[in-house]
């Protein structure tokens, strides 16, 4: 399976806001954002041409994609299990890749960021329902209980990341007990709970073309 191997810091500036890939480093001082915010390449700072409608919605997909860490396969094939369930194809994708267990763990503040969330679920450090889970995509649903395994809690970056928690926040639809290193689904996420700066519409707009 494909997958990008390159400078993530470039995809920030590539899509031109700050998509968090590398955790702390992006409220640092250190953050590639901050201190070259334009576009990579040789003339990423001459760029000023106008995008065109279909521009605009690629740029969000990319966006979108980038910022869960997926390959255009694996985004294709949740937009189209967004799209035949009831209710907005939109908010129906991005509910789904909330779902997803790195990025669960990431909400809950087990992790720094979805890629080293994708890691460490792979490397078998988190149950769901007591259960072991190595499978990144797999979709938590409401009251399922995911914990760090108990010869993972002394993990330095767990414990760092959990002690960062606050500055992140903890979404609405997770309770996280932080001493049991535990996270609770209470519910699954609304529209309203996902206040990334996200025009899922032009993602529909683009694909069902």
């Amino acid at each position: 399976m494909a997958r990008y191997t390159g400078s993530v810091c470039r995809l920030c500036r590539r899509e031109n806001m700050k998509l968090f890939l590398k955790g702390d480093r992006c409220f640092s001082d250190k953050c590639a954002f901050d201190r070259r915010g334009y576009p990579p390449g040789q003339h990423g700072e001459r760029r000023g041409r106008k995008i065109s409608d279909y521009g605009i919605q690629l740029r969000e997909k990319q966006k979108v994609k980038r910022m869960y860490g997926l390959t255009e396969k694996q985004f294709r094939l949740f937009f189209q299990r967004a799209h035949r369930q009831k209710g907005i194809t939109g908010t129906n994708l991005l509910v789904l890749l909330e779902r997803r267990l790195d990025n669960s763990v990431y909400r809950m503040g087990f992790v720094n960021s979805r890629i080293q969330g994708r890691h460490f679920v792979r490397h078998n450090h988190f149950t769901v329902n007591g259960k072991k889970v190595n499978i990144p995509s797999y979709l938590i649903k409401p009251g399922d209980v995911v914990e760090v395994r108990e010869k993972s809690r002394k993990i330095q970056s767990i414990g760092d990341a959990l002690d960062a928690v606050v500055r992140r926040g903890v979404p609405q639809w997770i309770d996280l007990e932080k001493d049991a290193f535990k996270g609770v689904v209470k519910g699954l996420p609304v529209r309203e709970d996902l206040t990334m700066p996200i025009q899922e519409q032009l993602i529909v707009e683009l694909y069902t073309k």
